[in-house]
């Protein structure tokens, strides 16, 4: 099978956008209409709103794959991957046959989160726009994440996810994340010796910058550049959710069944710096900065929040915009003091040596905490139709001048939709011909008549 990084993009659909909810389903059900004998789509669960979870399914191997999309709300970038692997599939089938693989391919697992970010995803793409309309649900209204264990899961996107991973019991499976600013990274639950060779070399093609120090991984193990190890899960409290209750999640859920499981990020604006290993001069000097922007953004978007609250509150879906703003209130503090040198007192979690890259993601995750907040409390003030706190200039000043930062102080550049997903699929590309080398025996298909034979239901085996 193909690594990944030869070039095979044959005659693809350009992707000049990112595509809405409404869009990708109309996509894959034409592309399954033009290869009835290839290539099908699935209803295999609905939304909290009753919105339709498809799966596009391509190939008739017996080796199951399992690719999802849109498992954060203000991540984009998977649903144009998934069409763009389905199209590279039927075209090519050493992507199927020869590698005896069928793709599941879930097309958005969030898709009533999705919809609320749909004044931006058609662009135009600039930082303040994307930021002003940015929606991403409280951390417990994430589907991915289980923070009571899959038995006790509650969302029923999270709970058609666990039955298709325990249906398929896919020997791959990916699951489609965008970092809106930074660079493009791996973060695997098993070792794939090799792709972090292969994946960098995926992005010098394409001009994609590599994350040397992930924010999300701060304290994982690294399996070579922008390749990362998650770590078992582990319970922790809702202030460790953004980086590290993250693993007690439905990445590891398909663990026994010797799945291997890889979070592909790919970025919508791209910052060299995070690609840079070197030391940094004053790491102690940068970490003061980092922690007091943060502490000063999230001061002032506290006191914004308590102004806007009172009358906000008969706006509609101002819970559901005021939940991410409590969330992002009650963990900023506790990051700004733990990666501040002269406050920093848990000896039992140090921060790992400060290259320029990690600096760098960690001015990113400041910035961006602080963006999300500033933009969510932003629409809640648009819809309320009135501003009696005199709260929107203090907003816009923020939001202006943290996103000026991004783009000539970190140097940010937007990253087209089309190289985007073509990253992120060639990755997974990559990812699959090194876990195919690993799995010596074949999944099964999980629908009988659909492959090489019917399947048998767990509860009979």
């Amino acid at each position: 099978m193909d690594d990944g990084v030869a070039s095979w993009r044959c005659d693809l659909t350009p992707l000049l956008s990112y595509p809405t909810v409404d869009e990708l389903g109309a996509r894959a059900a034409a592309l399954a209409a033009r290869h009835p004998r290839d290539a099908r789509l699935r209803r295999v669960g609905v939304s909290r709103a009753g919105t339709p979870l498809w799966l596009l399914i391509v190939g008739h191997g017996s080796r199951q794959a399992l690719v999802v999309a849109g498992p954060h709300a203000n991540e984009p970038v998977g649903g144009a991957t998934v069409l763009r692997l389905a199209e590279h599939a039927l075209a090519d089938r050493r992507f199927t046959d020869g590698a005896d693989v069928t793709w599941n391919l879930l097309l958005c697992l969030d898709p009533d989160g999705l919809r609320h970010n749909e004044r931006w995803l058609t662009g135009p793409y600039t930082l303040g726009r994307h930021f002003r309309n940015f929606y991403r649900p409280g951390f417990l209204e994430q589907p991915e994440w289980l923070p009571d264990g899959a038995a006790s899961a509650a969302l029923p996107e999270t709970r058609a996810l666990l039955a298709l991973q325990d249906e398929l019991r896919p020997f791959l499976q990916c699951s489609l994340h965008g970092v809106d600013v930074g660079g493009g990274f791996v973060e695997l639950t098993h070792e794939l010796p090799g792709l972090d060779r292969r994946a960098a070399a995926v992005a010098a093609r394409l001009g994609v910058p590599r994350e040397l120090g992930a924010y999300d991984a701060l304290y994982w193990p690294g399996l070579g550049p922008a390749v990362y190890l998650v770590p078992p899960p582990r319970r922790r409290d809702l202030a460790a959710a953004i980086t590290e209750a993250a693993v007690e999640s439905t990445w590891y859920h398909p663990y026994g069944y010797g799945t291997v499981t890889a979070v592909v990020e790919a970025p919508m604006w791209g910052v060299a710096s995070v690609g840079n290993g070197a030391p940094h001069p004053d790491p102690d000097a940068e970490l003061r900065s980092v922690s007091r922007t943060l502490r000063r953004d999230t001061g002032l978007l506290g006191e914004l929040a308590e102004r806007i609250r009172p009358y906000a509150a008969g706006v509609p879906d101002a819970d559901r915009l005021l939940a991410p703003v409590e969330d992002y209130l009650l963990v900023c503090p506790g990051l700004a003091d733990a990666w501040d040198p002269d406050c920093r007192n848990d000896s039992a979690r140090p921060l790992p040596p400060m290259t320029t890259a990690r600096l760098a993601a960690l001015r990113l995750a400041g910035r961006r905490l602080a963006l999300r907040t500033a933009g969510l409390l932003h629409q809640l003030v648009t819809r309320a139709g009135r501003d009696p706190a005199d709260a929107l200039p203090e907003l816009n000043r923020l939001i202006d001048a943290r996103c000026a930062d991004l783009r000539n102080t970190l140097g940010a550049r937007w990253i087209p939709v089309d190289r985007q997903a073509e990253y992120q699929a060639r990755v997974i590309r990559a990812l699959c011909a090194l876990a195919v080398r690993r799995t010596p025996g074949a999944s099964r298909s999980g629908e009988p008549g659909w492959g090489p034979g019917p399947a048998v239901p767990m509860h009979r085996e």
